[in-house]
């Protein structure tokens, strides 16, 4: 068991940071200190007093990364209740159905997705707020309407007693002489207590929802400060989904433990949204997954990189090293210039993007981890990493491998410790199909581990295709060659009637800036497709390049959702 207590991190955050900015909403002109977000998580919880709201009781969040999400995830906490943080990216099907199976009670919602829910099918929601403003703007299983004035004058109280104003009302007579630090105090709630269920999409099509302890958030939290990965007064810009573990855990609990001031990006966060906001803020640390990365790279760093000049210049030994130090302080201050890493999770980060990374000494790291870890599974701080690995496996977790083929030493990696949920939430067989009763967890993951603990991933076990003559074939190895070559921006490997077949979504800016028709682009697809042949086993050698015309289908962690191009057409 983690010694340090979930709560009370957050409580001694709050505390020890009272005077500092906490967060801001990144365009607006907002911040709160955490003497503020303290102020308005005891608003709601008087909020959730009026509601009759009791321990444990479930409380679903959805909305764009803001500060109103973060205060309300806190308040659901530190109150005792459980919180179901609902990723924007679900339709209104699915937010109705993980609302209705979590059993929430209470559910906060940004305006824009409250359009488009249905309020006869959330049926378990007592009370509906606006992320907005916390206003209530629904009682879903109100009493069906009579033509009892009574039953009317009732309902309309009831909305009174859960609006802003008649909260604050509230919040001044308890707190007559104003609420100081001293007042934050919170519910004991031991560590191996469930505080939160994440439904992820995963990358089969088929939601699960994750219990997570305290502990294994602690877990997370307190490696994060012991291991200087944030500190106080840190800048951090949290772009990535709060609702979705990697986001939640470092841009946004971590970093409030720690006494961070966070600048919330609500808007999709593209490479240009991303870079304005990085020269702006500056942040001291950055949280990314690797299409972020890779986009950067190849929209500022690939175009230097193919001049016939700078290919001269980097072929000769010493006359390289100023261009290469230029090349990197050009992508440092892309990045906003006074971060002391980068952090990369959710997949594997592409090799030819690593390899150049090494080459100029970018500070850079690859962490490993799944929402069913809350996430963290394996981190090294970028002194240390390993170039191609993951990390190494968290003190606190163990690590193992099975089913490992003798000739390569790639098996499927298994984990357990601290960081491990309590299973998957009214979903028992779920539960026992990923971990055993020795509390061993089956990533699905594959890879290889050295003597130190440095975790290797070489791909999905359920992506692997197994080859005619028996090999394993592993698709993201091949895809990451491709997505190198010219006019492709990202691919996808499949197999088709025992060939494999490459669908590629062109770089269509780079199309249209060369004036390309559709024959050209063919002719250089074929041509990617020789290039490609010439550098992968035969056995992973391609059949065809299939184009395709828009952007795959992505998890909110960007990973491509694979189960929907199983075949070709």
């Amino acid at each position: 068991m983690i010694q340090e207590n979930f709560i009370r991190l957050i409580e001694d955050s709050f505390r020890n940071n009272w005077e500092f900015p906490a967060y801001s909403n990144y365009g607006e002109e907002l911040t709160v200190t955490y003497a503020d977000v303290a102020k308005r998580v005891a608003r709601l919880h008087i909020l959730f007093e009026q509601c009759k709201l009791k321990p444990n009781d479930k409380v679903a969040l959805i909305g764009r990364n803001n500060s109103n999400w973060a205060i309300t995830y806190l308040a659901a906490v530190t109150y005792g209740a459980i919180i179901v943080p609902i990723l924007q990216d679900f339709n209104a099907n699915d937010i109705h159905h993980i609302t209705n199976h979590s059993e929430s009670t209470l559910l906060f919602t940004g305006d824009n997705i409250w359009e488009n829910l249905e309020e006869e099918k959330l049926s378990t929601v007592k009370a509906v707020f606006s992320l907005t403003g916390f206003n209530c703007i629904a009682l879903p299983n109100k009493e069906p309407k009579t033509e009892n004035k009574e039953h009317e004058i009732q309902e309309l109280l009831v909305q009174k007693y859960l609006q802003p104003d008649y909260i604050n009302s509230l919040f001044h007579s308890k707190y007559p002489q104003g609420f100081y630090r001293d007042n934050v105090r919170y519910v004991d709630k031991p560590n191996n207590e469930l505080v939160s269920i994440n439904y992820t999409s995963g990358t089969t099509g088929f939601s699960k929802g994750v219990m997570t302890s305290g502990n294994a958030i602690a877990g997370n939290i307190t490696f994060g400060l012991r291991t200087g990965l944030v500190a106080p007064q840190y800048k951090v810009i949290s772009f990535l989904p709060l609702a979705h573990a990697y986001g939640c855990a470092f841009e946004f609990l971590t970093s409030t433990c720690a006494g961070c001031h966070i600048h919330f990006i609500g808007k999709i966060p593209s490479p240009k949204i991303l870079l304005n906001a990085f020269a702006e803020i500056k942040p001291n640390v950055v949280f990314l997954v690797p299409l972020i990365v890779e986009k950067i790279y190849k929209k500022q760093i690939q175009p230097l990189l193919a001049k016939p000049s700078m290919r001269w210049v980097l072929s000769i030994p010493f006359l390289d090293q100023p261009i290469l130090a230029q090349i990197r302080k050009k992508l440092m201050d892309a990045f906003g210039g006074e971060f002391s890493q980068i952090v990369v999770g959710g997949a594997p980060l592409n090799a030819e993007v690593e390899d150049f990374f090494e080459k100029i000494k970018f500070p850079y790291t690859v962490g490993y981890g799944m929402t069913e870890c809350a996430p963290l599974i394996s981190f090294s701080n970028h002194k240390d990493f390993i170039p191609k690995s993951s990390g190494k496996i968290l003190d606190g977790m163990q690590v193992k491998l099975i089913d490992v083929e003798p000739t390569t030493g790639v098996g499927e990696i298994c984990v357990k410790g601290e960081n491990l949920m309590n299973g998957y939430y009214k979903n028992e067989e779920a539960s026992a199909r990923i971990m055993d009763k020795d509390g061993w967890l089956y990533t699905g993951d594959l890879g290889t581990v050295d003597a130190k603990g440095n975790i290797f991933i070489k791909g999905r076990n359920k992506s692997m295709i197994l080859g005619a003559n028996g090999q394993n074939i592993y698709p993201e190895e091949i895809e990451a060659k491709l997505n190198n070559m010219p006019y492709v921006m990202e691919s996808l490997i499949i197999e088709n009637n025992g060939k494999l077949t490459a669908l590629v979504c062109p770089d269509y800016d780079a199309v249209d800036a060369e004036h390309l028709d559709q024959k050209q682009l063919e002719v250089v697809m074929e041509e990617n497709k020789r290039l490609l042949n010439a550098i992968v086993a035969s056995y992973e050698a391609i059949s065809k390049i299939q184009l395709y015309p828009h952007e795959f289908e992505k998890t909110p962690k960007k990973s491509i959702k694979r189960y929907l191009y199983s075949s070709t057409t």
